[in-house]
């Protein structure tokens, strides 16, 4: 399938990932979000009355996001765009891109911005009233502490989906950790040459504000809390869970961070692109639920139907990025299709730069097309798992305008 929507080469950004309780811990996510947004559009050249509609994800709320993309655009100073907030976990980024997709498709926008940001720093702690409750209490909750340690439906953890599908199709520590070495080397590769690779899309060095946004409280040289993990390191850790397969080191960390993508009309492409010669094209997309409690597995046909909906097969795709909260993720995903994990990832990917839960949909799709850029073009494909057992994925191209 050919989308009528195209993301214009260059029109797109992300913030570094900072781990959590870092350098964006005290930063509203959503104001934070349009302060970067205003920076890399005047970077850009990029009015933002260009936008007739805006599509904001998020997952952790942060005070006021319940006035959501209106508050964000306004900020920006895209003061007439209105449009929808959504929230599907880690799956945030694919499901924003789709639903502004929709939107172009059937006519009723040109241009749209995809702006998705999360803080897991300082999650909110929420009470809910309940006047029937003993004495008149009611029931208090740690939005990301208890939602990360807890499904409501099968009261397991996202830990315990790791260690299910482990279990189910018999992977190791060892295999996990050897994904991890792998999986640091690529992000590795991406810091060579002075970070060449990050800085297509990341404005580096990066100035942190302070929370007033009226003043620079540091810079971020990159991503922040990124591990250096050693074969000797890792196999010195223990599972987290008795008796499991999983690591701290074979799983991502929580993070804070950024990241937006402009989408438009194929002709408003070539007019907003930095490199107008570059066509960046849709193609498909997917979702998926997989068993209760087997979280990884939805990744797989996920991607399937995205392939199917763009008419191509997992051996014509030339680039290849999946959201991996844990190594296991990617062993899967490898042996469902018969793709060699150690090509999978190249420049980075959630397992090592962190799990901002939102954006980190986001600047994979970015990176995602910056790594076929790089190929001379090609198809690629993201997928990702989240919450409640789903996935997402999208199929792109980056092919000749």
């Amino acid at each position: 399938m050919n989308y009528k929507a195209e993301i214009p080469y260059g029109a797109y950004w992300s913030t570094p990932f900072a781990r959590w309780q870092g350098s964006f811990s005290n930063l509203h996510s959503l104001e934070f979000a349009a302060h970067v947004a205003r920076a890399e559009l005047g970077r850009r050249r990029l009015d933002p009355a260009i936008f007739d509609h805006g599509v904001l994800g998020f997952s952790v709320p942060q005070k006021h996001s319940f006035y959501g993309l209106p508050w964000v655009t306004g900020l920006i100073g895209a003061k007439g765009v209105g449009g929808p907030t959504l929230m599907q976990a880690c799956a945030t980024g694919v499901r924003t891109l789709l639903a502004a997709a929709q939107e172009i498709e059937v006519g009723l926008a040109n241009t749209a911005l995809v702006l998705n940001c999360d803080r897991t720093s300082n999650g909110p702690h929420l009470y809910y009233p309940n006047p029937r409750g003993p004495g008149g209490t009611g029931m208090a909750e740690d939005w990301v502490m208890e939602n990360f340690g807890c499904d409501p439906l099968g009261g397991h953890s996202m830990l315990t989906t790791a260690e299910n599908v482990a279990k189910r199709h018999g992977f190791s520590t060892a295999e996990q950790h050897e994904v991890v070495l792998r999986r640091e080397q690529q992000y590795r590769e991406s810091l060579a040459d002075g970070a060449a690779f990050l800085k297509r899309f990341m404005t580096l060095p990066f100035e942190v504000p302070a929370p007033g946004y009226k003043k620079v409280a540091g810079k971020l040289e990159g991503d922040e809390g990124v591990s250096n993990s050693t074969p000797e390191g890792l196999a010195a850790l223990k599972p987290v869970m008795p008796g499991g397969t999983v690591t701290f080191g074979g799983q991502t960390h929580p993070a804070d961070g950024n990241a937006a993508i402009v989408l438009t009309t194929r002709q408003g492409a070539r007019e907003l692109a930095t490199d107008p010669k570059i066509a960046v094209r849709l193609h498909g997309f997917g979702q998926a639920r997989a068993e209760l409690a087997y979280m990884p597995e939805a990744t797989v046909p996920a991607a399937q139907q995205a392939l199917a909906q763009a008419g191509r097969r997992i051996d014509q795709i030339a680039a290849i990025k999946t959201h991996n909260p844990f190594a296991i993720n990617d062993l899967l995903f490898a042996r469902a299709t018969g793709v060699d994990w150690r090509t999978m990832n190249n420049h980075g990917c959630s397992l090592v730069w962190g799990h901002p839960q939102a954006p980190m949909g986001t600047r994979s799709v970015i990176e995602l097309i910056e790594e076929l850029v790089l190929r001379g073009g090609g198809f690629g494909l993201f997928t990702g798992c989240a919450a409640g057992d789903t996935s997402m994925a999208v199929v792109l191209e980056v092919t000749d305008a």
